[in-house]
């Protein structure tokens, strides 16, 4: 046989079992916006990568003299919406490639990725 603890009674055990329900309705939703908040920051994180890459990749083909193809590399590097331009100053070109975030809660928010990285061509393009 248990002993109770003095001042612990069964009534307020029945009060206290929906505590922890209540809690746990409070607290999911911000553990919610909390995953989603990691999972957009990931998906803008990889995203940069694959932009500065495409940028990188496409650099160095404008570099070896092949600016006609950079189009491909970036789409292909860079995703499908990832566009680029080529800016000339001086001896010196410069990729720039941007691309909308495509993360699921923030679709329709206008928020945009860009990279550049500049070559010296062995020829102009």
């Amino acid at each position: 046989m248990q002993r109770a603890e003095p001042g612990w009674t069964a009534h307020q055990c029945s009060h206290e079992q929906g505590a922890v329900t209540a809690e746990l309705a409070v607290a999911l939703p911000a553990l919610v916006i909390l995953l989603a908040g990691l999972l957009t920051g990931a998906a803008a994180g990889i995203t940069q990568l694959r932009l500065e890459e495409a940028a990188s990749a496409a650099a160095r083909q404008v570099m070896r003299g092949d600016a006609s193809a950079t189009g491909e590399t970036v789409a292909r590097l860079a995703g499908p919406r990832a566009g680029f331009e080529l800016t000339t100053q001086g001896e010196w070109v410069t990729v720039h490639v941007e691309s909308t975030l495509n993360a699921p809660l923030l679709e329709h928010l206008p928020i945009t990725l860009r990279a550049q990285a500049t070559a010296l061509p062995e020829t102009a393009p």
